[in-house]
């Protein structure tokens, strides 16, 4: 492509890794130069994209006109790698004359995953669990305990907080993120005043109901009750605002044509983009998480489904959930190509059993309902069950039981 937009939220090391893979930058922060570069911005913006290739142009939206500049630009010059450019936000829509589709690719960065941070070995891939059908994952270990996975939730997939010497530092990091957001982000994305505690009463809620399919509308209520009253419409634009911001990134519903459409949960499953926010937010620890296994079971879903994210990403994958009312399976990973895995996120072995018979379950159904030809989808290609456990093995009736510290 011509040009590469990598989004995601701030601090996830898109203009870091960006950095690494330019010839010049472009840097619109640089409170030295900002109010200038914004002003050739709005009378020339094709002056700021001299320099070599690739040029980065870091947190372009703080100027709109260079993305049809960029679009121009590589509909004039052609070629491959001429432009990248990283943003926290998304922008206002209405101030970008073309979508920029065939000429700008849109990439999004997300926290690191626990291979990333080097935290999981990564003996067992998800593209293998996909397309190798003899795959033997017996007896593979996974080298983190329970304890390294609660404060690895805890701290995120945040790049700086690597670099902070103590566990007490490296926690920081999520809770300093949430009060910028709150306090200055989600006033400055659009220029728009918002209360930082109405922010704040938002997202705790959203905590509160995270890996869940908590409605809206008991939301508002419980924010109203607890907080002051909130219309639906002040909920809303919050909401916006924060999925602007990339703090929330909730995962859809997986609907397969094989129950009745009016069974099947359209209801999205509220996800932060990292489990650090929630923990942040609920003013908890991993002295207290350890202890408290049923919150810690919704977090750690959270940060299985941020991983699966991630893995599969270079597949063109996507994260959806499964729940007619009757069954539920926590996670579907979708390729662009038809395929597609179930997935159970159980923290415990004692759970790994009830995983197993949702899994077959659904794969029951789908084989069946295609038998009887009501259905044109294919059959899973494979089952699994992410797990906070030590050793990965296969179940006789195929179940694929997975650490979560041994996947990438």
């Amino acid at each position: 492509m011509g040009a590469v937009l990598i989004e995601g939220p701030k601090w996830c090391g898109k203009t870091t890794t960006a950095i690494q893979q330019s010839k010049s930058i472009l840097e619109l922060e640089d409170p030295d130069k900002t109010e200038s570069l914004l002003k050739l911005a709005d009378i020339k913006p094709s002056k700021l994209l001299e320099g070599k290739n690739p040029r980065l142009i870091d947190e372009w939206q703080m100027a709109p006109k260079l993305w049809d500049a960029v679009r121009y630009s590589v509909d004039k010059r052609g070629g491959e790698g001429l432009y990248i450019l990283t943003g926290s936000t998304t922008a206002d829509e209405s101030k970008k004359m073309h979508t920029g589709t065939g000429r700008i690719h849109r990439m999004k960065m997300l926290p690191m995953s626990l291979y990333e941070s080097k935290e999981s070995n990564g003996k067992i891939s998800l593209k293998d669990l996909f397309y190798k059908k003899d795959l033997d994952i017996d007896g593979i270990k996974s080298n983190l305990t329970v304890e390294d996975i609660v404060f690895a939730s805890c701290r995120g997939g945040w790049p700086e907080s690597l670099n902070k010497k103590t566990p007490e530092q490296q926690l920081f990091v999520a809770r300093y993120y949430i009060k910028n957001i709150c306090e200055s982000d989600t006033s400055t994305i659009d220029g728009v005043t918002r209360d930082p505690e109405r922010v704040r009463a938002i997202l705790l809620e959203y905590a509160r109901s995270i890996s869940q399919l908590t409605k809206h509308t008991k939301m508002i209520s419980e924010i109203s009750e607890n907080y002051g009253n909130i219309t639906e419409q002040t909920f809303y634009s919050y909401l916006n605002v924060l999925k602007r911001l990339y703090v929330i990134d909730n995962v859809k519903a997986w609907s397969p044509n094989i129950r009745s459409s009016s069974k099947i949960k359209k209801t999205e499953k509220k996800e932060f983009i990292d489990p650090s926010i929630a923990v942040a937010l609920l003013e908890t620890s991993p002295e207290h998480l350890i202890f408290d296994t049923n919150t810690f079971g919704f977090i750690y879903e959270t940060l299985c489904i941020r991983d699966l994210k991630v893995y599969s990403s270079s597949m063109g994958g996507k994260i959806l959930y499964y729940n007619d009312g009757t069954l539920e399976v926590d996670c579907v990973v979708q390729l662009n190509n038809g395929d597609y895995g179930l997935i159970e996120i159980k923290l415990g072995s004692e759970e790994i059993e009830k995983g197993a018979k949702n899994l077959l379950k659904l794969e029951k159904i789908i084989k069946e309902k295609k038998k009887e030809g009501k259905v044109k989808i294919k059959e899973p290609n494979f089952l699994a069950i992410l797990t906070g456990g030590e050793m990965a093995y296969t179940r006789k009736d195929g179940v694929k039981v997975i650490p979560i510290g041994c996947l990438r």
